[in-house]
């Protein structure tokens, strides 16, 4: 392992991809209670279309880290697990009460929102070391995180809010 003053632009990558690889490994655990969890069919189908895309994720980080020519490992993200600890209090502190998909959709796009500044993070990195392979991967995810909070989104302001706010 290099001294601290000897890490790279190489170690940094290395640390993000394992940091995320362990975040998305956490959610594919998390996002199918969230999705037991939900109230309405649509938030839950949103979850679970989630859930099969970061299965993809993963997929695709393994295949990062092979390019990378490093083992795929997770390293403990305290901030994905603080994320994912809101959203279980979300659902325990609102469960059965008129706000909590708007709750569960705020806890799903926090997580969205740190996957898209770590992808965006990883896929400038990789652009800076030539790993043009890794680029497009990388991107692809980010595209797809994206859309997810795009979704969210939606789902947020045409329906959740307003059932939260009405009750």
């Amino acid at each position: 392992m290099p001294s601290k003053a000897e890490k790279t632009l190489d170690d940094l990558f290395h640390e993000t991809l394992r940091d995320i690889y362990y975040a998305e490994r956490k959610l594919l655990k998390a996002l199918p209670k969230m999705a037991r969890g939900a109230e309405s069919p649509d938030v839950a189908e949103a979850f679970k279309k989630h859930k099969d895309e970061t299965e993809e994720h993963v997929e695709r980080l393994q295949q990062v880290f092979e390019l990378f020519g490093k083992r795929a490992q997770g390293k403990t993200c305290p901030a994905i697990d603080g994320i994912v600890e809101e959203g279980q209090e979300i659902m325990e502190e609102f469960k059965s009460s008129p706000a909590l998909d708007a709750g569960l959709i705020a806890a799903a796009q926090a997580a969205e929102h740190y996957e898209i500044t770590r992808y965006g993070t990883l896929k400038r990195w990789a652009e800076e070391l030539g790993m043009t392979d890794a680029v497009k991967l990388l991107d692809q995810t980010l595209e797809e995180e994206k859309r997810t909070d795009e979704t969210l989104s939606k789902l947020a302001e045409t329906a959740a809010n307003q059932k939260a706010k009405a009750a």
